[in-house]
């Protein structure tokens, strides 16, 4: 069975499953069909016990620039629901997931690298929740995981500016576990996955499900209560003169509401 898409590629290997963002003409930026393609990916690692381990990468030596600010300014959201941004952000999923990044993880492109169990990045790669500069906020991962995967003080002077985060200083802070070379990223989490891999399969699943059912439950009640605070933010004319601002090229003219 075939679930690759045009935008998303797969690849099995010894247990592994490697899922593959693949419109790097668009710095792997997600939009609809490609948020319903990788729900539809991770559902299939899932579905089979014989994949030990999932490894989420981008094409073309980036990872992903995050939400398609041009399709959402066309109504087409990468949401899908249920799941959140790109399938991925809301969704429970029972098998350990490695990000290999590459080049930028920008936006949702971080909460992407941020639902995943563990980070593998080239020294090259940046992270970073930028959607200040748009008139938005993060909601699917950035502001409930990112202070509990670094420094809240540094969470959050990241959230507010938008500046971004480089790999190096992303692994001295713990966000990221193994540093690599500029396009080894992908090949060092075949190997922490082989790692993985090779070990008793009800272990690995018990242990996944000890350590991360305790924090999605957290999780559940503070997507609620963000959801009750930002919804007005992302319903704002500020949150679409930002996607048209970025698709006309043009600075945004922000007006409070």
């Amino acid at each position: 069975m075939t679930t690759d898409t045009p935008t998303v590629r797969t690849e099995e290997e010894d247990g592994i499953f490697v899922i593959t963002i693949d419109r790097p003409h668009a710095r792997n930026a997600i939009d609809g069909a490609t948020a319903r393609a990788l729900a539809a990916a991770v559902d299939h690692l899932d579905s089979r016990d014989d994949l030990m381990v999932g490894i989420l990468t981008g094409a073309g030596g980036v990872f992903s620039s995050g939400m398609d600010l041009k399709a959402f300014a066309r109504g087409d959201k990468p949401i899908v629901a249920g799941r959140g941004f790109a399938g991925l952000t809301r969704a429970r999923i029972r098998t350990p997931l490695i990000a290999a990044v590459e080049g930028y993880a920008l936006g949702g492109g971080t909460e992407m690298a941020l639902a995943c169990d563990m980070i593998v990045a080239a020294r090259n790669a940046t992270f970073g929740q930028t959607e200040v500069h748009y008139g938005i906020v993060p909601p699917e991962g950035g502001m409930v995981r990112l202070p509990e995967r670094i420094p809240h003080n540094i969470a959050l002077e990241l959230l507010l500016t938008g500046e971004p985060l480089p790999a190096d200083r992303a692994e001295r802070l713990g966000l990221v576990n193994h540093l690599t070379e500029p396009g080894q990223a992908l090949q060092r989490a075949l190997e922490l996955a082989h790692s993985i891999a090779r070990n008793a399969p009800l272990a690995v699943a018990a242990v996944k499900r000890v350590v991360n059912e305790r924090r999605a439950f957290g999780d559940q009640d503070a997507f609620a209560e963000q959801d009750r605070i930002v919804a007005p933010v992302l319903a704002s004319h500020d949150a679409q003169e930002g996607a048209h601002a970025f698709a006309e090229h043009r600075a945004p003219q922000w007006q409070g509401r």
